[in-house]
């Protein structure tokens, strides 16, 4: 059974059972599915990073958070990525993929949301998830003051949040959105369960598509063709969506995970072409 078919057999047995405010929580739970444990194939040794607490809301929360140094660039004047992962891992889930993003040159500041890690603990919400974004990023701009030197980098889950953290925060150098679909309501309709009412039970809807023409930066897509959590489809919505400049880079026979590692030249040069000019695609330095 797929992910949105999961939902949409909670959100009927949360009615027959419990009622909206049960609903809310049972949507956001399998949503969400906030990993606390570190990952069984983490080592603290896999990259550098330096551990930060960064404050949120206003009851003394906080994100924990890395910070780790560009690899094959100096890092003082390198550009830096803020990494939002998707649902069912934390930071130590996301080691490798931080580390790849380090290895092509980026500084990187990744994030666990609160509920996840050893952030705050709390059911995440949509609305905590664009908070956080939104803390670390306010972070980030009082570390690299240059706009155009900051990306905002998304995977899955983590990508609509990237999306509308985007649409918030004005100009920057660049919204990456890997294997991220266009709205929670859409996911749910591709499942078995389409038929249900959705506007009205939906408490989590992520509005992807509409958000993402209030962009005011590039906007890169990358795609497995094979992605069987989110289709293909959803990328190539998005992408006629975005405002340019522009970019979809599909990974032929990739699935919804590994997908950089097929696509990662054409990324990475991208990347520093919009960053810091055309020239730094191959020297990749500003």
């Amino acid at each position: 059974m797929s992910a949105a078919s999961r939902i949409c057999s909670a959100l009927l047995l949360a009615l027959a059972l419990a009622g909206c405010g049960a609903l809310d929580s049972l949507q956001r739970e399998l949503i969400f599915r906030p990993a606390t444990e570190d990952w069984g194939g983490y080592a603290s040794g896999i990259v550098a990073h330096d551990e930060l607490w960064i404050p949120v809301g206003g009851e003394g929360e906080r994100l924990n958070a890395w910070w780790v140094p560009a690899q094959a660039a100096d890092p003082q004047a390198a550009p830096a990525l803020l990494y939002l992962h998707g649902a069912r891992v934390n930071l130590s889930g996301s080691v490798y993929r931080i580390r790849g993003y380090a290895r092509m040159g980026f500084n990187v500041l990744a994030i666990d949301f609160r509920g996840y890690g050893r952030s705050s603990e709390r059911l995440p919400s949509e609305q905590s998830v664009d908070e956080d974004a939104r803390a670390a990023w306010d972070w980030l701009v009082g570390r690299v003051p240059q706009a155009r030197r900051r990306v905002i980098y998304g995977h899955s889950l983590g990508g609509a949040v990237a999306v509308t953290l985007a649409a918030a925060v004005g100009p920057a150098g660049a919204l990456v959105l890997e294997s991220t679909f266009t709205s929670m309501r859409e996911m749910a309709e591709r499942s078995a369960f389409g038929f249900l009412p959705l506007d009205a039970l939906l408490t989590q809807r992520f509005e992807v598509l509409e958000k993402i023409a209030r962009v005011q930066m590039p906007v890169l897509i990358v795609q497995g063709s094979e992605d069987s959590i989110v289709p293909v489809e959803m990328a190539q919505e998005l992408f006629a969506a975005a405002p340019e400049p522009k970019r979809l880079l599909i990974a032929e026979g990739a699935g919804h995970r590994w997908v950089v590692t097929q696509v990662r030249g054409e990324l990475e040069r991208t990347l520093w072409a919009w960053t810091c000019g055309e020239a730094a695609a191959t020297t990749q330095r500003c």
